[in-house]
């Protein structure tokens, strides 16, 4: 036998046995660290990765990504808002204003978040925005109009609309002038502070028991006017304090925090009734600080 015909023989011995050892139909393994990166290559070629500009000593540089922990918070914003909307289909208004005001501890700890660990993006900004519509514009009236509004016909839903238009408004103008207005006010009122209000409003009804046929038809009407009052709030030009200008890194006299454990002490009491009242309380403080401001003007 040559030496070509002794390699063919051996090659197909070896074949035989490879036969023999996988058995028909089966197919080859691949361990699960294979499968992970085929999946995620699978993905990445389905969504393009992120890429923004940003400024580093002076230099335009471009960086690929999003900062995780900030966006984290603005996802948690954004899902209690949606949570709120589900909660109101099902009747559940006892669920949906907490849930709303769940997404107003998120989106105040996203921004502070980004600020201290100096991860502020021009995407996590417009992510907050957008999860800030759905979350204190679309939630709020969805839930308001589910509990009471729906009952007026188009005086109710018109009520709804003109907060959730409001509130996009406001959202897009704060946009527009972020860098050049004062950081310490706000022109307008925020919307989770107007979310709160209404939020409020259904939780303490809620636990008064108006809700379906048992919500008097004349607080309706009341509810109508305050959805449409604190829409209009959020675009007027009157200015509310921002509480930015608190420095959380320094020292305060020990009297800050009794006064605080205090505001916690009173708040336990009834939760819905005194956030409500703080909530209402913050809505007159800017009229009242502009009609100050037109009876005494600033000087030339």
């Amino acid at each position: 036998m040559t030496e070509n015909n002794k390699d063919a023989a051996d090659s197909a011995s070896s074949q035989d046995e490879v036969r023999e050892e996988s058995p028909l139909g089966e197919r080859p393994r691949v361990s699960l660290s294979d499968a992970a990166e085929q999946a995620a290559s699978s993905i990445e070629n389905l969504i393009d990765d992120h890429e923004e500009e940003v400024s580093e000593n002076g230099r335009t540089v471009k960086r690929r990504g999003v900062f995780l922990l900030p966006n984290l918070f603005t996802t948690g914003a954004l899902f209690c808002g949606f949570y709120a909307v589900v909660a109101a289909m099902r009747g559940d208004f006892e669920t949906a204003p907490i849930a709303i005001l769940f997404a107003l501890v998120f989106d105040g700890l996203d921004g502070r978040v980004a600020r201290l660990t100096n991860t502020a993006s021009k995407f996590g900004a417009e992510y907050d925005s957008l999860a800030d519509m759905v979350s204190f514009g679309v939630a709020p009236a969805l839930v308001m109009f589910s509990w009471a509004l729906g009952d007026l016909g188009k005086a109710g839903w018109s009520a709804a609309f003109i907060y959730v238009a409001c509130a996009a408004l406001r959202l897009a103008r704060f946009n527009t002038q972020v860098g050049v207005a004062d950081p310490n006010f706000f022109m307008g009122l925020a919307s989770p502070a107007a979310a709160c209000i209404l939020a409020c409003t259904v939780w303490v009804c809620q636990d008064q028991g108006w809700v379906g046929a048992a919500l008097p038809a004349e607080l309706g009407v009341i509810v109508a006017l305050l959805t449409a009052v604190v829409g209009i709030l959020m675009i007027a030009n009157v200015p509310y304090h921002s509480f930015k200008g608190f420095d959380l890194n320094g020292r305060v006299p020990f009297v800050v925090i009794f006064a605080i454990v205090l505001v916690f002490g009173l708040v336990t009491v009834d939760p819905p009734k005194i956030l409500l009242l703080a909530s209402l309380c913050y809505a007159v403080s800017g009229p009242l600080v502009q009609l100050r401001r037109w009876q005494n003007p600033p000087a030339d």
